[in-house]
């Protein structure tokens, strides 16, 4: 079997950005929660989808907000659109789906401990997650935990990796480490750029097996000395960097992989969803899609 793990605040986000706004009975706003209904029933129509869970960033700070002022907040993010995260979790349950809603941790830290979780599991034959999140890179191992970018259709596994950021998925969090990552609000090292940092990484994996003298480095690399003595002034901030890019693997998930088979909808809740969003099609479809499980 595959379990399918997905990033319901980037389905979310995509949702809103692509979806038409459509007004609930009640009168708010809810169009990027019926694309993410329908998105993830689209989703569910795949005969080789059986077990899936749907992570949310219930809260937009983490405990990595407490480590480093700079890290990304839910500052500039359109109150329309956060209107709708406690509803699109409401949405999930509805529609059968095991929702978790991180609070502590963040949406990733939730798939990444699930692929960990899971991909242990002897009927597992692949973990798919479903996320174009370069964060998720290091969960990847061989084709068993691979990335799956549903918008553009493209398959990250091991090869992948490699071939997209020139590094191991172990090696992801040193890599964002030194190049940064503006969407979380990591700076990175000055002068390190994706080439450099792939081409040292490759040979030494991790930050702190680079050498602080180029001239012992053993591969070459264009403006060495900038780019050692940047690192060196700054091994501490390095160090917090890979931290923040770490994504955690000890999140306190409640269900089994059992739990996560789809078994159909909750009838009453997806009633109330149709009604509330003025659209019976879901239900039908629903319905459909469980009769043939």
């Amino acid at each position: 079997m595959k379990v399918h793990l997905i990033d319901g605040t980037f389905e979310l986000f995509r949702a809103y950005y692509g979806t038409p706004p459509r007004t609930g009975a009640d009168g708010a706003e809810l169009g990027a929660v019926a694309g993410l209904m329908r998105s993830l029933l689209s989703l569910l129509a795949q005969p080789d989808v059986s077990h899936v869970a749907v992570a949310f960033d219930h809260e937009i700070e983490s405990f990595r907000n407490q480590l480093f002022d700079g890290y990304k907040t839910g500052e500039g993010l359109d109150p329309v659109l956060y209107s709708q995260f406690g509803p699109a979790e409401d949405a999930m349950r509805a529609l059968g789906l095991v929702v978790w809603p991180m609070i502590e941790f963040e949406a990733d830290d939730g798939l990444a401990t699930g692929a960990a979780r899971f991909a242990s599991e002897p009927d597992v034959a692949q973990v798919v997650l479903c996320s174009p999140d370069k964060d998720l890179a290091q969960c990847v191992s061989g084709r068993h935990v691979v990335c799956f970018d549903r918008m553009r259709r493209r398959l990250l596994d091991d090869t992948g990796v490699w071939a997209r950021f020139g590094v191991a998925p172990a090696s992801m969090p040193d890599w964002l480490a030194l190049v940064g990552d503006s969407a979380d609000g990591i700076p990175g090292i000055p002068r390190w750029g994706a080439k450099s940092a792939a081409t040292v990484l490759a040979h030494y994996d991790h930050i702190e097996a680079i050498p602080d003298d180029p001239d012992t480095w053993q591969i070459k690399v264009r403006g060495a000395r900038a780019l050692a003595d940047n690192l060196a002034a700054m091994r501490e901030e390095a160090a917090l960097y890979r931290q923040l890019a770490t994504l955690r693997i000890d999140v306190p998930l409640a269900e089994s992989l059992a739990d996560l088979r789809w078994r159909g909808p909750d009838g009453p809740s997806l009633a109330t969803w149709c009604a509330r969003l003025k659209d019976d099609s879901l239900q039908r479809r629903t319905d459909e899609l469980a009769a043939r499980r």
